[in-house]
């Protein structure tokens, strides 16, 4: 049952931008699922969902940066970047003096699926995706890497 449950929240974000839990525990109704508040909190919890922010809108999309990265690459990430910004389909981001090369190859080798392409200067890092939503949530996912424990 919670498989199918997973499935139907993992379709319904797909094809919905869902803001909040209340919008999600609907769309599950309405596909038959009995659900809470509480069910679907902890459904948002095991699928790793994230919220993003899209044409000042929140929605939720999978956040898959639960995999156990190299911790040299985490560590280069969370020591060198200061500042990530949105530019349409690109991710700009800012690193110390110096370390941008290093950072660029970390990111890559992390193989986000989101990520075209990285061009990187001395401080900063150009990386292009697909869509601006893309580059919002590959921004969310690096800002989520950061925080992580190493």
């Amino acid at each position: 049952m919670k498989k199918n449950r997973y499935e139907a929240v993992l379709e319904i974000i797909k094809e919905n931008d869902i803001e909040n839990q209340s919008e999600l525990a609907k769309k599950l109704r309405e596909r038959g699922f009995s659900v809470t508040q509480a069910t679907v909190s902890r459904d948002i919890q095991k699928l790793n969902l994230i919220k993003i922010k899209v044409d000042g809108r929140f929605k939720y999309v999978v956040a898959d940066t639960a995999g156990n990265y190299s911790e040299k690459y985490l560590r280069i990430i969370k020591e060198t970047i200061s500042k990530l910004s949105v530019a349409k389909n690109l991710l700009v981001v800012k690193t110390q003096s110096g370390m941008a090369m290093a950072t660029a190859a970390a990111l890559d080798g992390l193989e986000l699926l989101e990520i075209i392409g990285s061009l990187a200067g001395d401080d900063v890092i150009f990386i292009a995706t697909d869509s601006d939503d893309k580059a919002r949530l590959l921004m969310n996912k690096i800002e989520l890497l950061m925080k992580k424990e190493i």
